[in-house]
């Protein structure tokens, strides 16, 4: 799916206060959703012993289908919040691959910082 397209068809479903003038509410809900998935990751590594460094987790499909829902409520929160900018999910994508590009010709993908 095209990413532009996406983001378009997520915004008819946006329903939340002062919809194209708040910043505040996408991103904070952007926040929770991403904490959602770090939850799931860590019961499982809680709950079915799930190692940190393991190759290959072998994860059931009813497991891989949930943190799939999950993302897909982190990527809603994404475009909502590039839609508050007025900007497009694809220029969000792009920017970040240019930038990643720019760090790896640099040697620098690794570190801290936003400016490596």
């Amino acid at each position: 799916m095209d990413l532009n397209i996406y983001q378009m068809q997520a915004r008819h479903t946006a329903i939340y206060p002062d919809k194209d003038k708040n910043l505040v509410y996408p991103a904070l809900k952007l926040a929770g959703e991403a904490g959602e998935v770090a939850e799931k990751v860590g019961k499982l590594m809680r709950d079915k012993g799930y190692k940190i460094g393991r190759h290959s987790w072998n994860l059931e499909t009813s497991t891989v289908i949930d943190l799939a829902k999950e993302l897909g409520d982190v990527l809603w929160y994404i475009a909502a919040l590039a839609s508050e900018l007025d900007i497009t999910l694809e220029y969000v994508a792009e920017m970040n691959l240019t930038k990643l590009a720019d760090r790896q010709a640099r040697d620098k993908l690794q570190g801290s910082g936003d400016d490596r």
